[in-house]
């Protein structure tokens, strides 16, 4: 053995890992220095499942435990070819003339780690980028918003423009040197290199480009940049996103997509760790058609915790229980009770480590299989260890050996699990545990009261929004056994089509069951994840939801995170098979349990199916089914499905697929996408959508690392979007609109004064005002109201439009109808512009021309006009600046005012005395400024042309806001309107009190008995949020209705 990296790994080397290792490549297992060749392993980079999953090498194998043995390894190993299923394998060893079947079981695969097991020695199947991790990578992309494409766009048509202009103003350069400019040649003669009219506008038309560039906005993306910068700190330093907890707040990892939060219109999450805290507990069950568990209300006074420790003292002082009638169903001897327990003690392939006697660590592939073992040990029947032949339990105290004979695992398309074990008396049975609906079809009809019963109770509990199992078992005889054993080696042994022939067997077998009842599982949701998917669907945000669970538990999960709480709370399934489209459509209610069948008419009546469903059912796909939707005369039907549902729930999706619905969908929709995950398998997730969020959860660091943004709760990405994306969203086309309005109001005084100086390229302001007009004058106010600018004057110092950004979501939409910033804003914007250029040229020069000083001296020389012009330029664009600004602070009014004074201060000084005798050649006007300056009518022109500017730009928007009004500006007006009422009201209050001052509080009289006792119970206090959702599904006056109104 000799040390190597990871890059140095070839096809064909034999690998040596140790324990808490990453597999750096896919390997089959040869040989461990566990018993049996088994090997544990963490997949939360592939799957995003933390708990740990048994791997075993061949039989054949297991014993080359040293290096020599396994340098003397010559076998020959026959796979399929490179792919990106993470759940499959196929393929086989020849060694020693035999040929040995290898499966997924066999195989680690890259990306895992090496859990529990001191070694374990590996040969490398597939390297580098041909393994299942590299070949569900995407790769990284440069992420730009819609508006910086806009931009670019716009930036383009403005040289255009420029171009345009300095063509028009080259040309007539051209007539008037011909017609006009002829006249002056014996005293004003051409300079030496012109020589005729046609190179005079050459020469013109290039002055004119350099004079005119600063119509172009090159200083535009510097000032994008620094307020990208603010946002992202106002992000990081959110303390209501931060978690207390983890001690983990909320950070943005690029300050370039800040604005396109505010246009999101669909979220791809994950769920395991994502949407849950992937932590399971048993919570209901159906026993032989009794029902137990916690049936109280939420509300109400709370059960007391079972205590199992006087009945069973290897009970988990974790698990909570409250109904007591199932705990006396097991000690007074219950047959069918037992036996159910059993079942959950057996039927599993969850592998146990006591470490010390009685204390048990269960490992479990996944968390619900892990609480339905717990349960069952509760209750006295434990699960102590387990061999490839040997199951060890404790039933009430008694240890039982159980011999294993056969293990039929679970599968996506089996959707039930079933062990055959012998117990010590030597009776054979079968164990199986599974989906309702697959296991009702295999039941002995005696059973069918039993199952009306227990269907009944499976109802309730997927209402509840509870993982639901169906128990049920066989007994089988010895000649049985035997006949169904050797033929299930022979489909084991079968080199082609061998997981169909398995299957064929494993059908065979579990047939003609037992009904014993079923389980019901919660898993616990992340705090506030109901409410934050129910107001990001009011905000017209589509939630998808793409998880590698089992379809089951992923429907009885959109149940509790109110996905599916459209006005049907229906959810719709739809599946594909290999030879295309299976005509089927699925819709179970959710709210009376009942469901109903609808099937897909012909594709000619396809879009008045559309229409039937839109936003009244949820879509749910497989794993299998998505990989046909996304082929290509599939996709087109797919996106217009699910598009029409409210929310999407895609199950058992690869990491590679989740990638391709989000390129699927910024494919045909053209919406801003954004997709959010906890684990390695989301990575792809997030480097395909507009905008990437990280969960910093259990599950490594992957995803943070490869997102835009990233925080520890999901209930964050609320106010991550309709507050902050909002605001970067708001603020980012206030201040695109403001900065061409002042470059156009700027820069186009200089076209119209080309019509007035011969067109000789020269320009209205003197140079230095050019150069620091955008540099000085008005860059600091458009850089404050791009930072801090919010939505609503604010009456007090306390903010609260944050608070009303949540309560109504409907205040979201204009960004995703991208209605602030378009190509008719800009036009508008333009025209102001340009307007603006043409009452600060005409204005004080029709003014000045006839204008005298008070001693009768004519005021109109260049001087004075170019002061004149320049300021009412700079007092024009503050006020406009004044009047879009929002919401009003200290920065803001410092740098407004620092502007007004800078330019006067700065102009003051350029045209004093002290400069002029350093500096004579270059400040040769002296005094001109304070001479301008001191005019009444030059003031009485800034002040005309200021109101010419601005009272039109007033009148238009009271008019709109009378006549059309937002959103928002119905919102900000129901606001002063409360704060004027509680104002009121508060003012009433104390005359009232200062006036009957004597007069006894009628408080105790009025008020209704019992709520003294109600508040020390703490039975009113805040609910939990799974409470609260629970709450919300039986009321009707709950947040969620109270919400929906508002939208």
């Amino acid at each position: 053995l000799q040390k190597e990296k990871w890059m140095n790994v070839r096809v064909g080397d034999i690998i040596k890992l140790e324990n808490n290792q990453f597999v750096a490549a896919d390997l089959l297992v040869l040989s461990t220095s566990e018993p049996h060749g088994l090997c544990y392993i963490e997949t939360a980079e592939l799957d995003g499942e933390t708990n740990t999953k048994v791997r075993q090498s061949v039989s054949v194998t297991s014993e080359l435990g040293d290096s020599n043995n396994l340098a003397s390894f010559n076998g020959e190993v026959v796979c399929e070819p490179p792919n990106n299923k993470l759940d499959r394998f196929s393929g086989t060893l020849f060694w020693r003339e035999k040929k040995y079947p290898l499966t997924n079981q066999n195989m680690l695969l890259r990306g895992c780690v090496l859990r529990n097991t001191e070694a374990c020695y590996g040969l490398v199947i597939f390297a580098g980028p041909d393994t299942k991790l590299m070949q569900n990578s995407g790769r990284t992309k440069f992420k730009r918003t819609s508006i910086d494409r806009l931009m670019n766009t716009l930036v383009l048509w403005i040289f255009g423009f420029l171009v345009c202009m300095g063509v028009i103003l080259a040309v007539g350069n051209a007539v008037w040197e011909r017609e006009v400019g002829s006249l002056f040649q014996s005293y004003l003669p051409w300079d030496p290199p012109v020589d005729s009219c046609l190179f005079s506008a050459f020469l013109s038309f290039w002055s004119y480009v350099i004079i005119l560039n600063t119509v172009v906005p090159i200083s535009l993306y510097v000032s994008v940049e620094v307020i990208r910068l603010g946002h992202s700190y106002f992000i990081n330093w959110d303390q209501q996103m931060f978690c207390s907890q983890c001690n983990t707040a909320a950070e943005a990892r690029t300050t370039t997509l800040n604005e396109e939060l505010g246009q999101v219109e669909y979220i791809f999450s994950d769920k395991t760790g994502t949407l849950t805290q992937n932590i399971m507990s048993f919570n209901k069950c159906s026993i032989n058609g009794q029902t137990y568990g916690e049936v109280t209300d939420p509300l109400g006074p709370q059960p007391k915790k079972l205590d199992f420790a006087t009945f069973n003292p290897l009970a988990d002082p974790d698990f909570c229980f409250y109904d007591d009638t199932l705990l006396e169903a097991v000690k007074v001897g219950d047959s069918c009770t037992h036996e159910f327990f059993r079942l959950l003690s057996l039927c599993h392939t969850v592998m146990s480590e006591e470490k010390s006697e009685g204390e048990l660590l269960y490992k479990a592939q996944s968390p619900d299989e892990g609480a339905l073992v717990t349960a069952a040990r509760n209750f006295g029947f434990v699960f102590r260890s387990r061999t490839p032949g040997t199951v060890t339990t404790t039933e009430l105290g008694r240890p039982v050996t159980y011999t294993l004979l056969a293990i039929l695992d679970f599968n996506n398309i089996r959707k039930r699990m079933s062990v055959i074990v012998r117990n010590p008396e030597g009776r054979i049975r079968l164990y199986c545990k599974g989906a309702d609906m697959v296991l009702f079809e295999r039941l002995r009809p005696c059973n069918q009261e039993l199952m009306s019963i227990t269907s009944d109770h499976l109802n309730e509990y997927a209402a509840d929004g509870l993982r639901t199992l169906v128990l049920a078992y066989r007994d089988l005889t010895e000649e049985e056994w035997e006949a169904w054993s050797e033929s299930r080696h022979g489909a084991d042994r079968a080199t082609s089509c061998r997981e169909d022939r398995l299957a064929a067997a494993y059908e065979e077998i579990e047939q003609d069951m037992m009904l014993l009842g079923a389980t019901a599982i919660e898993d616990k949701l992340q705090e506030g994840v109901p409410e934050t998917l129910t107001i990001l669907s009011l905000a017209n945000i589509k939630i998808w939801v793409l998880t590698g669970d089992k379809q089951g538990e992923t429907r009885a999960r959109d149940r509790m995170t109110a996905l599916s709480q459209t006005r049907g709370d229906t959810t719709e399934r739809w599946g594909f098979t290999d030879n295309g489209l299976k005509e089927e459509v699925e819709a179970e209610g959710t709210g009376g349990g009942g469901g109903k069948q609808l099937h897909c008419p012909p594709p000619s009546s396809f879009s008045s199916l559309m229409d039937n469903i839109s936003g009244e059912f949820a879509l749910v796909v497989n794993g299998h089914s998505l990989a046909h939707a996304l082929e290509r005369d599939m996709e087109m039907e797919f996106v217009s499905t699910a598009c029409a549902c409210k929310a999407v729930i895609c199950c058992r999706v690869t990491p590679l697929q989740k990638a391709q619905v989000v390129e699927l969908i910024k494919k045909h929709k053209k919406a801003v996408t954004l997709a959010i995950g906890d684990g390695a398998n989301d990575v792809s997730m997030i480097k395909s959508a507009h905008i990437g969020v990280g969960i910093s959860g259990q599950e490594g660091i992957q995803a943070v690392l490869a997102s835009d943004y990233s925080f520890s709760q999901f209930r964050f990405l609320q106010r991550l979007l309709l507050v902050h994306g909002r605001w970067s969203y708001l603020r980012m086309c206030r201040f695109l609109c403001y900065f061409f309005y002042k470059n156009f109001a700027f820069t186009m005084v200089h076209f119209w004064f080309g019509f007035f100086c011969g067109f000789s390229a020269q320009t209205v302001y003197d140079q230095f005002f050019i150069t620091l007009y955008n540099i000085v004058y008005t860059s600091l106010p458009v850089l404050a109201m791009g930072i801090f600018d919010q939505v609503w004057e604010i009456e007090s110092f306390k903010d609260v439009s944050d608070q009303k950004s949540l309560e109504y979501p409907k205040l979201y939409e204009p960004g995703q109808l991208n209605l602030l910033f378009n190509k008719r804003e800009f036009f508008i914007c333009i025209a102001q512009g340009i307007y603006t250029s043409l009452v600060l040229f005409f204005v004080p020069y029709a003014i000045l021309s006839e204008a005298t000083q008070s001693t009768g001296v004519p005021l109109a020389d260049y001087q004075t006009f170019a002061v004149t012009t320049a300021t009412a330029l700079v007092i024009v664009v503050n006020v406009q600046i004044a009047l879009d600004t929002g919401f009003w602070t200290v920065i803001n009014h410092v740098f407004v005012w620092i502007s007004l004074g800078s330019y006067f201060t700065i102009t003051l000084a350029l045209h004093s005395h002290t400069l002029f005798q350093i500096f004579p050649k270059q400040f040769r006007f002296i005094g001109t400024v304070q001479s301008t300056l001191l005019q009444p009518v030059v003031w009485l022109t800034i002040a005309l042309a200021t109101a010419i500017c601005i009272v039109p730009v007033l009148a238009f928007r009271l008019l709109k806001l009378n006549l059309t009004p937002q959103l928002s500006d119905t919102v900000r007006k129901r606001t002063q309107i409360s704060l004027s009422c509680a104002l009121q009201h508060v003012m009433s209050e104390g005359r009232l009190g200062a006036r009957n001052w004597s007069r006894r509080s009628g408080y105790a009289f009025a008020h209704q008995e019992g709520f003294g006792e109600l508040i020390t119970s703490g039975k009113n206090m805040r609910v939990s949020s799974l409470a609260l959702g629970s709450f919300a599904s039986k009321h009707s006056s709950s947040w969620i209705d109270t919400l929906r109104r508002k939208k």
